[in-house]
């Protein structure tokens, strides 16, 4: 096969599968009924429910494990919470995690002092976000560590210019973004996947052939392997896109970067050079067995 078609049967391989889509799809709303139930006397399994992080901005690959959904509240709840003499935040988020094991009541539901965290037994993981929304369309969500305290985001907005960006793109944002997860996954790679995302929103942009198709995506890896490999190291964080929130580092990625960019190099000279089981070996360095051989 061609670069194209490599790169084709490499996207039905990397996308998350089906059976996968369903599974979640199936959680997401039963979690969401429950607390519409709760909190707004509603059966509805979508109102007040978001899908945010990667599966928000569908740049989510094979083998996700963690789903980022927010889940709004009745406004006059936060008077209630601020009110309270003590971390009315932790209050907040026991009464969200109560909600929640009324439908999963053998399920291991805990919280990281943000979110509210639900285990299920094949490896994926929900972390609901319990928010309320802003005039400025923002959100304000509990942070129950060090006494309790409000915080702000604003995910729909950084879900807004990613998408926009990726039409802009032919698709070649989400792409990059997906491959790249399989990238950090089969590498171990130490760089979270909204820095990824951050990365390609930013690098894209100016990217000579972010208008074309899957002939392009050997160059697409190559370019944003190097393009990684040459951040800069003392950096500590970066700006997401849309929100302008700090996206913090959580190890050298350049260094790893560097090395698939080598690998990048040698399989797109082994593809002109014809020597077609060298090549895939060298993008199976980078991607592992889910890229076609």
């Amino acid at each position: 096969m061609g670069v194209a078609e490599d790169f084709r049967a490499f996207r039905n391989n990397y996308l998350i599968p089906l059976e996968t889509i369903g599974s979640i799809s199936y959680r997401y709303k039963r979690i969401t009924r429950q607390l519409n139930r709760d909190f707004w006397s509603t059966e509805s399994e979508t109102a007040h429910s978001l899908y945010v992080g990667s599966y928000g901005r569908d740049t989510a690959a094979r083998g996700v494990s963690d789903l980022d959904v927010s889940f709004t509240l009745p406004n006059g709840l936060y008077a209630t919470y601020n009110s309270y003499a003590g971390n009315g935040q932790s209050a907040l988020l026991q009464a969200v995690r109560q909600s929640i094991m009324r439908t999963y009541p053998t399920t291991s539901v805990g919280g990281d002092g943000q979110v509210c965290v639900i285990r299920f037994d094949d490896g994926i993981t929900f972390e609901i976000l319990p928010v309320f929304v802003n005039t400025a369309d923002t959100f304000t969500f509990a942070d129950s560590n060090s006494g309790g305290s409000w915080r702000a985001c604003d995910p729909r907005s950084e879900m807004r210019v990613f998408l926009a960006r990726n039409k802009e793109t032919n698709g070649n944002l989400k792409a990059i973004g997906r491959m790249m997860r399989i990238w950090k996954r089969h590498n171990s790679v130490p760089i979270s996947g909204m820095l990824i995302d951050t990365h390609a929103y930013n690098f894209i942009q100016n990217w000579p052939h972010k208008d074309k198709s899957y002939l392009y995506h050997d160059f697409l890896v190559r370019d944003f392997l190097k393009y990684l490999s040459e951040r800069d190291k003392q950096q500590a964080f970066w700006a997401a896109p849309g929100s302008g929130s700090r996206v913090h580092r959580t190890g050298n990625f350049e260094r790893l970067a560097a090395v698939a960019y080598q690998s990048a190099l040698k399989a797109i000279e082994n593809e002109s050079n014809n020597q077609y089981w060298a090549r895939t070996q060298a993008w199976r360095s980078i991607f592992g067995n889910l890229y076609p051989g």
